[in-house]
């Protein structure tokens, strides 16, 4: 597939794409250190712009648009969320570039909250546009942590084919489970996946691993409550505005914040993955990203369409 990316972001969604053998050829963000991440990890194939500025004829035609787009306007985390919320219009450049350039495919990934907000109906009214759009469209809520993320991270993801295209998109199979349930794998917990970090005040090469020394307080409030080893992380999110703090999951071992290293092994990143820009921005990326294993396991899936049969 050739991708073409919107909101992308510090690159999780594309990374996974990337994993699964698609080619992503544009993308775009207006947050300049994600942008930097971005170019760093996985190519300068990124414009640093607000999507409302750039023409469709500008961007390359593609077999699919893939975006995350901002949620923040949706969240459940957000208490002051709203159907007014003007963030929550920004799908609508995404409907404006899909009707533009009519790929095959689109794939929309936000938060669970989005599927509840004014009762549903802001849900029913985005699923009716892209439908209006002249898609198959079709939405399930999946649980990163049954993807190989410790990290029980829900999203939903929309899917829609374009009605002349015979293709039918089946969401893929959970690789993990909870308790190994149906003989598949345990969920992976967070103390495995960061079992190979090493102590971040110890001498260590990694990127990014410095950790915020924002104090522990657990009254049982987001960011404030204990983390049990033996299970996955709780959602990692990217609360705080670019020039407060952010809300960062305390270290399973309970005396310290997160590094922005370790926090980056419980969305899926890599290792090697690194990240542009000061503490605060770097921890605001990682929450607002798509686990890149969740990415993958998604994208896997469109590897299965073989292209239109041609009549002889």
């Amino acid at each position: 597939m050739k991708v073409v990316s919107l909101f992308s972001g510090a690159g999780g969604l594309d990374l996974g794409f990337k994993m699964a053998g698609h080619d992503i050829i544009w993308a775009n963000d207006m947050y300049a250190d994600a942008v930097e991440t971005y170019k760093k990890n996985i190519g300068d194939h990124i414009i640093c712009e607000d999507i409302s500025k750039i023409k469709a004829e500008d961007i390359p035609d593609c077999d699919i648009i893939i975006g995350g787009f901002p949620c923040q306007g949706f969240s459940v985390a957000n208490t002051k969320r709203h159907e007014d919320d003007e963030r929550n219009v920004l799908y609508k450049q995404l409907i404006r570039m899909i009707d533009a350039k009519r790929p095959k495919f689109f794939l929309a990934e936000n938060v669970k909250g989005i599927t509840n907000l004014a009762k549903g109906k802001v849900f029913q009214m985005i699923l009716k546009d892209f439908t209006e759009l002249g898609y198959k469209v079709k939405h399930k809520i999946l649980n990163a942590a049954d993807y190989g993320v410790p990290q029980t991270r829900q999203r939903v993801i929309i899917i829609g084919v374009r009605n002349d295209i015979n293709f039918e998109y089946i969401y893929p199979l959970p690789t993990n489970s909870k308790n190994g349930k149906d003989g598949l794998p345990e969920w992976i917990s967070v103390s495995e996946a960061m079992a190979h970090i090493p102590d971040p005040d110890l001498p260590n090469d990694l990127p990014n691993h410095v950790y915020s020394k924002y104090k522990l307080n657990f009254n049982g409030y987001l960011g404030h409550r204990p983390l049990d080893p033996d299970k996955p992380a709780p959602t990692v999110t990217a609360r705080g505005d670019n020039k407060g703090g952010v809300v960062i999951l305390p270290h399973p071992n309970g005396k310290r914040r997160m590094s922005c290293r370790e926090l980056a092994t419980v969305q899926s990143f890599p290792l090697n993955y690194e990240f542009c820009g000061n503490n605060s921005s770097v921890y605001r990326q990682i929450g607002n990203a798509v686990p890149p294993l969740l990415g993958r396991a998604v994208a896997d899936v469109f590897n299965q369409y073989k292209g239109e049969k041609k009549n002889v």
